[in-house]
Parts: C-alpha cells; sequence; structure tokens
C-alpha cells in the first residue's frame, strides 16, 4: 500500500497537466527505510514525448548522488499517461529497475492540462510482475 499526502498526490497531477500532452516524470524522495515520501523532485522528460518518458542520464545521475547524500531512496517513481489509462506500459515495466519503489501513473487523457477528473494509481513491479496497489491520501504524516 502507498501512504501519501494530498500535497504530494496534487503536485504529481499538477506536474502531468502542466506537461501533457508529453509524458511528465519525476521521483518522490524518502528517507531510506521508511517508505515514506516526502520530497517531490520534479524531472525532465528528456523524451519530450507524448508516449514514452525518459529520464536524462545526467539529471538522474545527480538526483541519485544528492539521495545519496541525504540518505534517501526513491520511494515513488512517477509518470504521466497522455492518452491511455494509468496503467503500466510494456516500455515501463522494461525499464522498472527500484524494487522497492511504487511507480504511480497519473492518466491526463480525460482532461489533458484542465482541471478535472483524472486516474492516479501506484503499482509494484518486481521482476517484470506488476501488481496494482491501494493508495491512502492523507493530510499529513
Amino acid at each position: 500500500m502507498l501512504t501519501i499526502t494530498s500535497e504530494l498526490r496534487d503536485r504529481i497531477v499538477a506536474h502531468a497537466r502542466a506537461d501533457h500532452p508529453d509524458e511528465a516524470c519525476g521521483v518522490v524522495a524518502g528517507p531510506e527505510g521508511s517508505d515514506r515520501p516526502e520530497r517531490f523532485i520534479p524531472m525532465l522528460n528528456a523524451a519530450r514525448s507524448p508516449t514514452f518518458y525518459e529520464f536524462d542520464s545526467g539529471d538522474l545521475l545527480r538526483l541519485y548522488r544528492e539521495m545519496d547524500d541525504r540518505d534517501e531512496v526513491p520511494v515513488v517513481i512517477y509518470h504521466s499517461h497522455t492518452a491511455t489509462e494509468a496503467y503500466p506500459s510494456r516500455t515501463d515495466v522494461s525499464y522498472a529497475s527500484e524494487p522497492h519503489a511504487h511507480y504511480v501513473l497519473v492518466s491526463t487523457r480525460e482532461t489533458g492540462t484542465d482541471d478535472g477528473p483524472y486516474e492516479f494509481r501506484s503499482f509494484r513491479i518486481v521482476d517484470g510482475v506488476i501488481t496494482e496497489e491501494e493508495v491512502t491520501v492523507v493530510d499529513a504524516y
């Protein structure tokens, strides 16, 4: 189960809407061993694509060094789907390399950049196996 604050959920959704029609991507880091997402880190989709996302390798390296210095791990790795449901694609699964991370997907297919309905779902992806998990949104931890 993923427990996330409403503020972090809203920031992820806002990023997805802002980058629409391209996919948005980013990380929410948290203290190592806590499974608690705390620090929102929007990233640039280096692919600049409506159907694919890719972290810039230099940005990703800097992020992992920074997280290491702060004793953090990527608790949530998120991205958006702009024309399909919030469910991992084969490509998403092939790039899922953090077995302890929650892979959050937001779909902006219904409203694009506008306010309105969206899908916000979380998955564990381990050894190519996708398992959807419950998302609990709280005001604060």
